[in-house]
C-alpha cells in the first residue's frame, strides 16, 4: 500500500507504473459488522453512536469482475447513507447484500459478515476489469455511486430505474471509506484538477442528487426565475442546490437551523434566509401525532415576506417527516415538491386538499443517472458549482465524521482522508484553482 501512495504522490500517471504496482492482499477498511447489527436495538436515533458500529481494520482485496475497476482511494466523505448503515436504520444494510449476492457468481463476493461502506471517493484507477476500455490505470478518478447491471431493458431510458440499479457502498460492499474500493466502470468520472484529493471526493453523491432532484428533466426541472424552497440549505444536499438555484437564475429561499450556516448562505450568494430556530416554527405537537397548520401558514407568511408576496415554485425537500406538511403547504398553486430523503422520519403527512385543488405535484427523486452524475461533475470542473467541504477527518476517526453528520454538527460537507497522507495534496492546476480559491474555501472558512 506504501508503494501506492508513494506513486500517486510522486505524480507518476503512467499506465506502466501502476500496472506494475502489485495489489495488496488485503487494506484497510471503515466496515460495519453483521453480528452487531442488533447493537442499538431499544435506543432512539438520535441515541445511535457510530463510532461503536464504525471498525477500521484489514480486509481481503475482493477478486476484480468484468466491467470495474479497482481504484487507490486517496479520500472519501461522509453521506447520510453511511450513517444509516452505522446504525442499521431503517433496516440492516447486510439485507441488501445478501439479496445482491444472490444474483450472480461475482455478486456473491459482496454478502460478507461485512459492510465496507461509502459512497463517495477521489483517487487513482489501479487495474481494470475485462471489458473496460474507456479507463486506464494511472488515471485520476472521482466516483459516482450508481451501481446498475443494465440487462433489462427498463434501465435503457433512464438508468435510475434499472431493476438492478443500486447505492455502491449502501447496498453494495467495497465502497470509498477504504483504501481501495472496487466500482463498476461506468461509475467513473475525470477528478477536477483544481481540487485536492478531499475536495474532489466530497461533492460526488450530493452533487449528483441536487442536481437531478433541482435541474433535470426527472425532478424538479429548474427554469430562469423559479424561486425555490430549499431545507437545509447550508447541508450536504442543500449546500449544492443553493448554488444550483443561483448559477441556474433561480432565486433560493434558503432555510437554516443557526445564524451561522445563515452565514454561510450569504457567502454563497443568497439572500432571502429563513433561520428556523430563530423562527420557532413548531410543525408538530411535543408527542408527534398531529401537525400544526397554523406553523404551515406562519412559514408561508415569512416566505411571502422575503419574496415580495410570491410563493415558491418549488420546494427541494429531504427532511422528510418533520416538513412535508409544510412543504406540500407553502408551494405555489400548481408548483412542484420535489423529495429524495426522509432524514427526518419516512412516514410524511400532508394535507391532500393542497395538494390536489391547487394542482400541485410531488416529484420522487433518487441520487441520478450516469449522464446527470457527468454533468454535474462538469459543473464542479468548470468552476460553476464548488465543494462545500468543511471539515476533513483521517479514516481512523471515520466513527466521528459520522457522529458529527448524524447530529447535523457540520456544515456542507464532510471529508476523511483515506491514503492521502494529509489535507490539500492532489491539486494538479493551481493556476485554475487560484481563479475559484475563495469559492472552494467557503465553508472551511465558515
Amino acid at each position: 500500500m506504501d508503494q501506492i501512495r508513494e506513486a500517486i504522490l510522486s505524480g507518476d500517471r503512467t499506465e506502466q507504473t501502476y500496472a506494475g504496482i502489485e495489489v495488496p492482499t488485503t487494506y484497510r477498511a471503515a466496515t460495519v459488522h453483521k453480528d452487531e447489527a442488533l447493537m442499538f436495538e431499544g435506543l432512539a436515533s438520535r441515541d445511535k453512536d457510530p463510532r461503536k458500529s464504525l471498525h477500521v481494520e484489514q480486509v481481503p482485496t475482493p477478486e476484480l469482475a468484468p466491467g470495474e475497476a479497482l481504484v487507490a482511494v486517496m479520500a472519501s466523505a461522509i453521506n447520510y447513507n453511511t450513517v444509516w448503515t452505522s446504525i442499521f436504520e431503517p433496516v440492516s444494510t447486510f439485507g441488501f447484500l445478501e439479496r445482491y449476492g444472490r444474483t450472480s457468481e461475482f455478486a456473491k463476493r459482496h454478502d460478507r459478515d461485512y459492510h465496507v461502506v461509502g459512497s463517495d471517493l477521489a483517487g487513482v484507477v489501479l487495474r481494470v476489469g475485462p471489458g473496460v476500455t474507456k479507463w486506464k490505470p494511472g488515471t485520476e478518478v472521482v466516483a459516482h455511486c450508481l451501481s446498475v447491471e443494465l440487462e433489462d431493458a427498463a434501465g435503457h431510458d433512464d438508468t435510475m430505474m434499472d431493476p438492478q440499479q443500486r447505492i455502491w457502498g449502501f447496498e453494495t460492499n467495497f465502497g470509498g471509506l477504504a483504501e481501495l474500493a472496487i466500482v463498476k466502470a461506468n461509475q467513473l468520472m475525470p477528478k477536477p484538477t483544481h481540487l485536492s484529493w478531499e475536495e474532489a471526493a466530497s461533492p460526488g453523491l450530493v452533487n449528483s442528487t441536487a442536481y437531478r432532484q433541482l435541474i433535470s428533466r426527472n425532478g424538479a426541472h429548474m427554469k430562469l426565475g423559479d424561486r425555490v424552497l430549499i431545507w437545509g440549505a447550508s447541508g450536504g444536499l442543500g449546500s449544492y442546490a443553493t448554488q444550483m438555484a443561483l448559477a441556474g437564475g433561480a432565486t433560493p429561499i434558503c432555510v437554516v437551523s443557526s445564524p451561522e450556516k445563515a452565514a454561510i448562505c450569504r457567502a454563497m450568494g443568497a439572500e432571502l434566509i429563513i433561520d428556523r430556530s430563530a423562527e420557532g416554527y413548531r410543525f408538530w405537537n411535543e408527542d408527534g401525532t398531529a401537525q400544526n397548520p397554523k406553523e404551515w401558514q406562519r412559514l408561508g407568511k415569512k416566505i411571502r415576506e422575503l419574496t415580495g408576496g410570491h410563493d415558491v415554485d418549488i420546494v427541494f425537500e429531504h427532511p422528510g417527516r418533520e416538513t412535508f406538511g409544510a412543504s406540500v403547504y407553502v408551494a405555489r398553486k400548481g408548483g412542484t415538491i420535489v423529495t429524495c430523503a426522509s432524514t427526518s422520519g419516512y412516514m410524511h403527512e400532508y394535507d391532500n386538499r393542497y395538494l390536489w385543488m391547487n394542482l400541485k405535484r410531488i416529484v420522487s427523486s433518487h441520487f441520478a443517472n450516469y449522464r446527470e452524475a457527468w454533468e454535474a461533475n462538469e459543473l464542479i470542473d468548470r468552476g460553476l458549482i464548488h465543494p462545500t467541504l468543511s471539515r476533513t477527518y483521517r479514516l481512523e476517526d471515520v466513527g466521528t465524521a459520522a457522529l458529527d453528520v448524524h447530529r447535523n454538527l457540520h456544515q456542507g460537507k464532510v471529508g476523511v482522508l483515506t491514503l492521502s497522507p494529509e489535507e490539500g495534496l492532489g491539486v494538479s492546476n493551481p493556476e485554475k484553482r487560484a481563479r475559484f480559491e475563495s469559492e472552494i474555501n467557503r465553508f472551511r472558512n465558515a
